[in-house]
């Protein structure tokens, strides 16, 4: 498998039927970084009633916050690979464990080629229709993921969620949903253009208010609903951004060193948000002040997101409030500082949002 070439959100099965995404563009050479995403019931069985999927002849379950990570820690730690570049294990998977591929794009077209339709195949028949003859698209730009990538919805109740690749292709997305959620005749609107999309949501950042998500959330335009007439429900449709091929630049350099200086609050100006769609999202930056911390943190030159709450989350000229581990990267040519947003004991104190 040495000559495996994947990138965000393709999907990696092992011999013990754990589900893997594939995490970001940066890898080391002989393997992925990854998220694990589900287990079969056979490893692990969570009592969370989101968790449960039914596979057909196998049962799986999602798993929810660390939960993943205890299961390889303790059972499969060889999904556990050193990151040279931050000097600690990371969720991973080695070329010669992988054991099947899962790409988006190819089984996004399988299910459109599926006959005859379930409701839900039929609905992200009609959302897919409608956004590439809008925007003017090909269904080849796009992709999916979660259960519908794995075979795992129910057609009655599971979302549609779809990867568009490319950035020209993204803005041309966003520009179309744009329009088509101020049409009166569309059916297709912003999942966030009312409170009652967060109602009774479990919110635990400690930063950012729910109202700020929802503002923020709103102006993304990647979050829509699609009122299925025909099966008489409004389904829950995402639009994920996912780099194109030509786009993707791989940054992992084992000589590189990345080293945390301390908990950081600043204000700046985003001078480049043009890799802010993808995962991770990266902001170019210029501090304007240092509200707590190291006073390197007036030197950040950029924000890098690994939290899908903040993707997307500022554009350029825009200031914005920061709150996460300044980091020092150390390369072969220069040193720069960075504030990172990712998996850590501060998790939710984190924060990336505009200025008021």
């Amino acid at each position: 498998m040495a000559a495996l070439k994947l990138r965000d959100r393709d999907a990696i099965i092992t011999e013990e039927g754990l589900i893997f995404r594939v995490f970001g563009y940066s890898h080391p050479s002989q393997s992925y970084i990854c998220d694990v995403e589900y287990a079969p019931s056979s490893i692990f069985i969570s009592d969370n009633s989101k968790a449960f999927r039914d596979g057909g002849r196998k049962v799986f379950y999602k798993f929810y916050e660390d939960e993943g990570w205890k299961v390889l820690e303790g059972m499969y730690p060889r999904y556990m690979i050193f990151h040279e570049m931050l000097r600690k294990n990371v969720v991973g998977v080695n070329h010669n464990d992988v054991r099947e591929v899962r790409r988006p794009e190819t089984i996004l077209e399988e299910r459109i080629e599926t006959q005859p339709k379930d409701d839900l195949l039929m609905a992200a028949q009609s959302v897919l229709d409608t956004v590439t003859e809008s925007a003017g698209l090909s269904p080849e730009d796009f992709g999916v993921f979660g259960s519908l990538l794995h075979g795992f919805y129910h057609p009655e109740f599971s979302d549609i969620d779809l990867i568009v690749y490319g950035r020209r292709k993204v803005a041309k997305l966003c520009e179309t949903l744009n329009e088509l959620y101020e049409a009166d005749s569309s059916t297709i609107k912003n999942e966030f253009d009312t409170e009652r999309s967060i109602d009774g949501k479990n919110w635990r950042f400690r930063n950012f208010s729910l109202k700020e998500y929802l503002w923020h959330q709103r102006r993304k335009l990647i979050y829509a609903l699609f009122d299925n007439r025909r099966g008489g429900r409004k389904i829950k449709t995402e639009f994920e951004p996912v780099k194109d091929w030509k786009e993707i630049s791989n940054e992992y350099d084992p000589k590189t060193r990345i080293l945390r200086r301390g908990w950081t609050k600043i204000l700046a100006t985003v001078t480049d948000a043009s890799e802010a769609p993808y995962i991770p999202s990266m902001y170019s930056t210029e501090p304007q002040q240092v509200l707590e911390g190291p006073l390197e943190a007036g030197e950040a030159r950029r924000i890098v997101s690994y939290i899908e709450e903040f993707r997307m989350q500022a554009r350029e000229g825009e200031t914005v409030y920061v709150e996460g581990n300044l980091e020092e990267v150390t390369t072969p040519k220069s040193t720069f500082y960075q504030i990172a947003l990712t998996y850590c004991e501060r998790y939710y104190e984190q924060v990336l949002k505009v200025k008021n």
